[in-house]
């Protein structure tokens, strides 16, 4: 494991530059989880997430020379940001190889912070691969996103801040991609508070590094798939993996189903955007991974909050109906004048919102004589759209639910 010494100077050197983000209690969470659940809000950093640590701590270390040359990354776009904010404030030139799948928010937040962008590859892993070729071609010092010490250092310093709150912890909950975070955070908090429980949570698209666990070898991915495109990671890497099986002591992994739950969650009861990778840690608990104590004390890492924008809709548009919030149907009726009105005012009368409204008339699917309305309703709860739909069959309306 990486010693405390290391962590501790990594923690001084990056008191520089980043902020010690709250940590604070979330009472909702915790009496949905029958535990103390506190939420380490990385996510608030000031690139958005925690890699600006590792990044700024690497980099700090570097001679004048390997700083002189400049710096190079390749990142999905959190360490991207990391690396390039701490070159910036080094005042050195920094490129960044970013996949072609990574979302528009970071890139254009990476080249904002003075980065040359190239987007290259499918995954991380492509876009790594050609890092290291464009870094030895142009003679430019690599940063790599998890696996170096002083990078794992650097995330390290987030369980020192954790410990400065809370020193009775029972769990600590770390989300895994290539493993650099649980490897610094579980090797502070092995050396500091050694009965203290160090969960890891893969998305299950990227479940690399919990079959690598389990068979104590390191085994990749053919290919990776998930909405939490910051823990995307296809290959293991064996400095990581070692770290892990010294200090994690249990990985479990959620589907995306369930990390969009907990970044809608998280969104309504804690205010709090939080992308898909910073997510996992609270989809775990909202969805029992993990076996725990009642009012056990548990701290869950939101490593970071740069979600799409695009995304973050599409995630609350599937959430608002899977929480059965809102209801979305295709009903039949005859056209003719006062036929939508009825309609409406048995809605009405059920105090079902209408939110959005189509009526078609022309479709060649129709028989002639009726028209089709497609309708989105802001409902209560599951209760309610059964009371909806009851009462759409007593009026001898036909239709369909739009999932």
């Amino acid at each position: 494991m990486i010693s405390l010494k290391e962590i501790q100077e990594a923690s001084k050197n990056v008191k520089e530059v980043v902020i010690k983000t709250p940590f604070a209690k979330a009472p909702l969470l915790s009496d949905k989880c029958n535990a103390n659940i506190f939420l380490k809000k990385e996510n608030l950093q000031l690139t958005g997430a925690y890699k600006l640590r590792g990044a700024y701590n690497k980099i700090s270390s570097l001679s004048d020379e390997e700083r002189k040359r400049g710096v190079i990354a390749a990142s999905a776009g959190n360490h991207a940001q990391g690396v390039a904010y701490s070159a910036k404030e080094f005042k050195i030139p920094s490129t960044i190889i970013m996949p072609e799948t990574t979302p528009l928010l970071k890139v254009e937040n990476t080249k904002n912070l003075g980065a040359t962008v190239i987007l290259k590859g499918g995954n991380y892993d492509e876009a790594y691969e050609y890092a290291l070729k464009y870094a030895k071609e142009n003679n430019l010092t690599f940063i790599h996103p998890f696996a170096d010490d002083k990078v794992i250092a650097g995330q390290g310093s987030i369980a020192l801040e954790i410990l400065d709150e809370c020193e009775s912890l029972d769990y600590v909950v770390v989300p895994i991609g290539g493993g650099g975070l649980i490897s610094g955070v579980g090797s502070a908090l092995k050396q500091l508070s050694p009965k203290t429980k160090v969960i890891g949570v893969v998305a299950s698209g990227a479940n690399a590094m919990k079959n690598s666990y389990e068979a104590k070898k390191a085994i990749d991915s053919l290919n990776v798939k998930t909405i939490a495109d910051g823990i995307a990671v296809r290959d293991v890497n064996e400095k990581n993996l070692k770290y892990i099986l010294e200090v994690v002591d249990e990985v479990v992994e959620v589907d995306d189903e369930e990390i969009a739950n907990a970044i809608l969650y998280l969104l309504e009861k804690q205010k709090l955007i939080v992308e898909g990778g910073g997510a996992v840690g609270v989809a775990a608990l909202l969805h029992e991974k993990f076996m725990y104590k009642k009012n056990s004390n548990i701290a869950c890492i939101l490593s970071g909050g740069n979600i799409d924008v695009q995304m973050l809709s599409v995630i609350i548009e599937k959430g608002m109906i899977k929480s059965y919030k809102k209801l979305k149907l295709v009903i039949t009726l005859v056209d003719k004048p006062g036929s939508l009105m009825r309609l409406t005012e048995i809605l009405q009368d059920l105090d079902a919102n209408i939110t959005q409204i189509d009526y078609d008339r022309i479709s060649t699917t129709l028989s002639f004589g009726d028209a089709n309305v497609t309708l989105a309703l802001e409902t209560k709860n599951k209760e309610h759209q059964k009371e909806i739909k009851q009462a759409l069959v007593d009026a001898l309306y036909k239709f369909k639910e739009v999932v």
